[in-house]
């Protein structure tokens, strides 16, 4: 096999890994996922965030062209997406509400984050977060300015998580953060240059700058409080992230009207 083919071969293996990871889409990676194949995979996540975005808003532009209100097609999209996801980020930001919100000790918080259980905590971070990307999309309106806005979010909001995974260590020594391993600083350095991209193409450079500074100031707090609390970041604070990021990128474009 030349080393084209060979490079070929291992991105197709990368993107099937990082689909397979965030989304419940039946694809099977050629690569077997161990010996730290999920963090070299991580640079695709943004990737995997394209198809997701892309799937939502052509919902929303299907919901538009049957005559109904943007957000009644909001909510379609957004039921859209958490369906393609399996719900993934939504269920760890929940266990991360309650997890951090509901335990005294390391060990208790760790032990409610475990719970398929779903408590007051989880319950007020699923509202407002299906609330506020809801209220986003039916502001925007635009069947295509949807399109752009639910891409630009899917994308950049799993962009950072190979640098998040990187710089907070794992709270546990098992379960899925752990066994997925760091990510490489070429995997981390891809994923922040697709990120940075989509935003820029989608938002403008303004707007793009704009959504940077408050993912990464979400994305510090976020580190501060796991470390703080648990000792370091887990499967469920991942989702978290990626659900801070997904509402802060619609909530600027929908206030800075996306494409104008």
């Amino acid at each position: 096999m030349t080393p084209r083919a060979e490079l070929l071969r291992d991105i197709i293996a990368d993107l099937r890994i990082a689909v397979s990871f965030v989304t419940i889409l039946p694809v099977v990676s050629s690569k077997p996922a161990g010996d730290g194949a999920i963090a070299r995979a991580t640079w695709a996540l943004p990737v995997a965030g394209l198809a997701v975005g892309l799937t939502g808003g052509l919902v929303y532009a299907i919901a538009s062209r049957f005559g109904l209100t943007p957000n009644l097609a909001a909510l379609l999209a957004l039921a859209t997406t958490a369906l393609i996801t399996g719900a993934l980020h939504e269920d760890g930001l929940a266990d991360t509400a309650d997890g951090l919100g509901g335990g005294r000790t390391r060990e208790r918080k760790l032990e409610i984050m475990r719970d398929s259980r779903i408590g007051t905590y989880g319950v007020c971070a699923l509202i407002l977060s299906f609330g506020l990307r809801w209220s986003a999309l039916a502001a925007i309106a635009n069947p295509w300015t949807v399109m752009l806005a639910l891409c630009a979010a899917h994308i950049a909001a799993r962009a950072g998580v190979p640098a998040f995974m990187s710089l907070v260590a794992p709270a546990r020594t098992d379960g899925l953060s752990a066994s997925a391993g760091s990510p490489p600083g070429r995997s981390i350095a891809i994923a922040f240059a697709v990120g940075t991209l989509a935003l820029a193409l989608t938002l403008g450079p303004g707007k793009a700058l704009v959504s940077l500074i408050l993912l990464s100031v979400a994305g510090l707090m976020l580190a501060r409080l796991a470390i703080h609390q648990i000792g370091g970041q887990t499967g469920d604070i991942l989702g978290a992230f990626e659900q801070s990021g997904e509402i802060l990128i619609l909530l600027v474009a929908a206030s800075f009207r996306v494409g104008g």
